[in-house]
C-alpha cells in the first residue's frame, strides 16, 4: 500500500471523443478562468508530466516524480511503516476513542454506505462486475440483510427507490434491484456514484469535511418500475 508508479491503458478508447478526467478538469477551469490566471489549464490537461512536475512541487515524497513513478515506482512516506513518532507529543503514537453515533431510525428507514465495486476507481467505472461481493453484469443492486428483507416482505431482485431526507429536501435515487448479503441488520451498502444524488452537500466531517456517504438515512420503497 502506499505505492505510486504510472499506468497505461491497454483496450482501445469507445470514441476519439473521450477525455481524461485530468483533461475534463483542465478544460473546466480553462472556460472558467480563462486568461485571469498565469496557469497554463489546456497544458496541464494535455500532458502528465506537468501534472507530476506541478505535485512535486508541493507534495512530500514526490520529488522527481515523472522519473521515480515509472516501472515498478516508490513508496510515499509513511511515518507507522517507518515506525517514526518523532513529531507526536512524547515520540509516541496516538489512540483516540470515537463513540458510536446514536440513530434514531424510523421504520423502514437504513443506514446506507456507498463503496466502490471490484471493477472501480474512484468514480471511474471499468466494468460490470464486482467479484468482491459476487455481483455481475449489475450495479444498481442494494445490498441488504435478509431478515430486514424479510420483515419488509421484500424479495431478492426486488426492483425498489431510495429517498433519504436531510434539511428538508428529499433525494431520490430510483430502480435498485435488491440483493441478500450478510451486512448487519439495519444496514445498506450501495455503489457510487449510482446513489451520490442521495448525499446532502451541506453535511460533512468537522475536521476532514468528509461527505456523510457512509451513514446517510435513507428510506426503501417498493419502485413503480416493472
Amino acid at each position: 500500500m502506499g505505492k505510486v508508479h504510472q499506468s497505461q491503458g491497454r483496450l482501445k478508447p469507445a470514441s476519439e471523443h473521450l477525455m481524461s478526467e485530468p483533461e475534463i478538469v483542465a478544460n473546466i477551469a480553462n472556460a472558467y478562468f480563462g486568461n485571469e490566471t498565469k496557469i497554463d489549464w489546456k497544458s496541464l490537461g494535455e500532458d502528465y508530466n506537468l501534472l507530476r512536475e506541478k505535485m512535486s512541487q508541493v507534495l512530500t515524497g514526490y520529488q522527481n516524480y515523472s522519473k521515480k513513478s515509472k516501472g515498478s515506482g516508490f513508496y510515499l512516506p509513511n511515518n507507522v511503516r517507518e515506525a517514526d513518532f518523532s513529531k507526536l507529543p512524547d515520540g509516541k503514537a496516538q489512540f483516540s476513542i470515537c463513540e458510536l453515533p446514536q440513530h434514531d431510525l424510523k421504520t423502514n428507514e437504513f443506514i446506507l454506505m456507498t463503496v466502490r465495486s471490484h471493477d472501480q476507481f474512484n468514480t471511474t467505472i471499468y466494468g460490470m462486475n464486482d467479484r468482491y461481493r459476487g455481483v455481475h453484469g449489475e450495479r444498481r443492486v442494494i445490498f441488504m440483510n435478509p431478515k430486514d428483507m424479510e420483515s419488509l416482505q421484500l424479495k431478492a431482485e426486488q426492483v425498489v427507490d431510495l429517498t433519504s431526507n436531510y434539511s428538508n429536501k428529499e433525494r431520490r435515487a430510483e430502480q435498485f434491484k435488491i440483493i441478500p448479503y450478510d451486512i448487519p441488520s439495519g444496514n445498506l451498502c450501495a455503489y457510487f456514484p449510482e446513489t451520490n444524488i442521495l448525499v446532502p452537500n451541506d453535511l460533512y466531517a468537522d475536521k476532514s469535511h468528509t461527505p456523510v456517504s457512509k451513514s446517510l438515512i435513507v428510506r426503501i420503497d417498493p419502485s413503480n418500475y416493472m
